[in-house]
């Protein structure tokens, strides 16, 4: 496949190709003001930690000037700081120590939408004469009243809300206090390319670009049509967002992005595709040859199940319908339940996240690891009286919303807040946090924390892990078996997904497990044996 011919060193023009990216949720990482809310000097001060788990990167979720309606995905500057994470002198002292580390810095942008306290809005509901009058998506209200047709909201209700100043709709695909930006408008692209310039003089690597399948709405403002949903948990779902999702012209931007990214020396951009069918908006939105080069995979995020037939489907589609493609798999994020209690129920073993994460780092492709992954966090489950996300409020209790994958980090047990603050934190410690802390793992053999600081060491040196093609091998049921491979390089990896042990016929050949790394299963007379939730990377003997 393109680009995997010879190692590519992390300073490569193809750094990114099997990179691993820590994601941070800087609210919630380490308060250094005493806010009870996380800030970016709080970042800075834990890269050495970051560097030390053997990360290529670190992505940060958004830190920019905001009423927090939505807690930074709703941008009012994009160029800015919000004080309540620091400066921009701040972030240039991140970029600079990230640097001196090795770690490559990604941050989020938000193209689809801006706040409703973003300038551009407040000049674009002035009406037709104003400077940005078209900046933003407005229509008239249907024939007898109303909004203008039938598209929803993925944060519940209609896509529309009545702008009295203006005397017409607005459209957001979120929350109303997120417009959506008229990305038709070539005057809003070429704003949105100076502000993605503005941090890449800064010195950033890279982007992930948020809610791309959203950038483009139907100019005739057809109604989507409906779709039949088992089990709806708002009107979103029961439409197919044939005219609000993952228009094909959406890849022309992508381009415009590229465009610039290769106006610089090795940056990139990592793209959140969303929808039914991502694969088939990632084949031309994440072209590595003319887009954007790898695209967020959203396929296990948000499935309730973990199977071998689910993971091996999902990556075989993918390998199928777009060969020139590079995924960035994940498996947890900010907006997801935390895999470990989403796969594994509340009461999952610390072996089970173990093995998740073994998994995840083994799998083809880049890879995005959320802060709290490496010590294996459960969700925290969050009282009502102490949500603050506007999803959860709205819909409670039929989903909780994305608060409990979204709670500080613990860094030390013995200390207040976890370690996290000396003040309330914004969102509460889990119970069950402390004990998982970084304190309570670091240096401990067997931890969690330190078997995928192992696991990221051999990843790196290992081409195989970070570079290889991928082919499954039948096996148990409840087993998932499949070797990657790299210039004559080979690795057998074996997991088991159950709580129970399994033994079947391994692979031709003879196979040893690999030196210094924790496996947990063994190969004896012909059989491959695997305790519950255990794993094993092997090579074959030569």
């Amino acid at each position: 496949m393109r680009g995997e011919q010879s190692v590519i060193s992390q300073t490569g023009t193809d750094w990114w190709r099997g990179a691993v990216i820590y994601q941070i949720y800087p609210r919630s990482f380490l308060d250094t003001n005493g806010d009870g809310v996380g800030d970016l000097p709080g970042i800075t001060a834990k890269l050495d930690y970051i560097a030390d788990l053997g990360v290529d990167a670190i992505w940060i979720s958004p830190f920019f000037t905001s009423p927090m309606r939505d807690f930074g995905y709703d941008v009012a500057d994009f160029c800015d700081v919000d004080p309540l994470f620091g400066t921009l002198a701040d972030f240039d002292a991140l970029i600079a120590r990230a640097h001196a580390l090795g770690l490559k810095v990604i941050i989020d942008q938000i193209y689809s939408h801006t706040s409703d306290q973003h300038d551009w809005f407040a000049d674009s509901r002035e009406g037709s004469d104003s400077k940005k009058s078209d900046w933003y998506i407005w229509a008239d209200p249907a024939p007898g009243g109303g909004p203008p047709n039938n598209w929803q909201s993925f944060f519940y209700g209609p896509a529309w809300t009545w702008d009295s100043r203006r005397c017409q709709y607005y459209m957001h695909n979120f929350l109303p206090e997120q417009p959506d930006l008229n990305m038709w408008n070539p005057d809003v692209r070429a704003a949105i390319l100076e502000t993605l310039r503005f941090w890449l003089d800064r010195g950033v690597d890279g982007l992930r670009l948020d809610a791309i399948s959203h950038l483009l709405h139907d100019k005739q403002f057809r109604n989507n049509p409906p779709k039949v949903c088992e089990r709806p948990r708002k009107p979103a779902d029961m439409q197919s967002q044939d005219f609000t999702l993952g228009l094909p012209e959406i890849a022309d931007f992508m381009a415009e992005i590229r465009d610039v990214l290769d106006q610089y020396d090795n940056r990139f951009a990592v793209g959140e595709i969303g929808g039914d069918d991502p694969v088939s908006q990632a084949v031309t939105f994440a072209d590595p040859d003319t887009t954007l080069q790898t695209a967020y995979n959203f396929s296990f995020l948000f499935e309730a199940d973990l199977t071998p037939a689910l993971l091996k489907k999902t990556i075989m589609d993918s390998l199928e319908r777009h060969p020139k493609g590079w995924p960035t798999q994940v498996f947890s994020n900010h907006d997801a339940v935390r895999v470990p209690t989403r796969w594994g129920g509340d009461d999952f073993v610390p072996e089970f996240a173990r093995m998740l994460n073994v998994l995840l780092l083994s799998l083809r492709g880049s890879v995005c690891l959320y802060q709290g992954e490496e010590l294996g966090l459960n969700q925290t489950d969050v009282p009502f009286e102490k949500l603050v996300d506007p999803e959860a409020l709205k819909n409670w209790p039929r989903t909780l919303g994305r608060d409990g994958a979204r709670t500080p980090m613990p860094w030390m047990k013995s200390a207040d807040n976890a370690g996290f603050s000396s003040q309330e934190p914004w969102l509460p410690i889990d119970a069950k946090h402390p004990d998982l802390a970084v304190s309570e793992q670091a240096g401990v053999s067997g931890s969690t924390l330190e078997l995928t600081r192992q696991v990221l060491m051999r990843r790196r040196d290992l081409p195989a892990l970070r570079l290889g093609d991928i082919s499954f091998i039948e096996a148990d049921k409840n087993c998932l078996v499949f070797t990657r491979g790299f210039e004559g390089e080979t690795i057998l990896c074996a997991f088991n997904l159950s709580d129970k042990s399994a033994t079947f016929v391994h692979p031709d050949g003879v196979w040893n497990a690999l030196d210094d790394f924790p496996s947990q299963g063994q190969i004896r007379d012909g059989k491959l044996t695997l305790p519950a939730h255990g794993f094993l990377l092997a090579s074959p003997q030569k």
